[in-house]
């Protein structure tokens, strides 16, 4: 039996509220597959399903009429969108990675009463740059190859192998 939901239930079910709810319905990018005799709004296991493509993307940084104009195009499916946030997740693992190197490196540095270099500084803000600003679809290939350099740089200029715990 398929389940509904009304648009408060369905705002407490997934954490969003009422206001958002309305918001994508008027804008065209989410609305009911149905309504109640008295003209509430219901949404079906169907629509959570949108919902949740619709979020994800959201969470790649699309724009919401980007987001539309996929969706309605059929230009990306359930399973892309799914396999895009696995690999945005993979990326952010590599870079966590690659910062705790560096700060690792530097905290080695810093024991050894050693003064950092500028390029100790820059390459660590590099890295956190980069974990501020909000990945893009088209950005993934192009942070793999950024933090592949980045670690062959850091590697080279300090001496350390790139994993560093392999030698512990």
């Amino acid at each position: 039996m398929k389940r509904h939901w009304k648009v408060g239930d369905l705002a407490k079910l997934t954490g969003l509220t009422v206001r958002t709810l309305r918001f994508y319905d008027q804008i065209g990018l989410f609305s009911p597959s149905g309504q109640t005799e008295s003209g509430h709004r219901l949404y079906s296991e169907s629509d959570l399903s949108r919902l949740h493509q619709i979020l994800s993307l959201k969470e790649l940084g699309l724009s919401l009429e980007e987001i539309k104009s996929t969706l309605i195009g059929g230009q990306i499916s359930p399973l892309e969108i799914v396999n895009l946030q696995i690999n945005q997740i993979n990326d952010q693992i590599k870079l966590q990675q690659k910062r705790l190197e560096q700060l690792r490196y530097v905290s080695k540095l810093m024991q050894g009463k050693t003064d950092l270099a500028v390029e100790d500084f820059t390459s660590l803000l590099q890295l956190m740059k980069m974990g501020f600003e909000k990945p893009v679809i088209d950005r993934q290939k192009s942070w793999e190859r950024h933090l592949d350099l980045l670690g062959d740089f850091l590697a080279e200029e300090s001496g350390i192998p790139k994993n560093e715990e392999e030698n512990q």
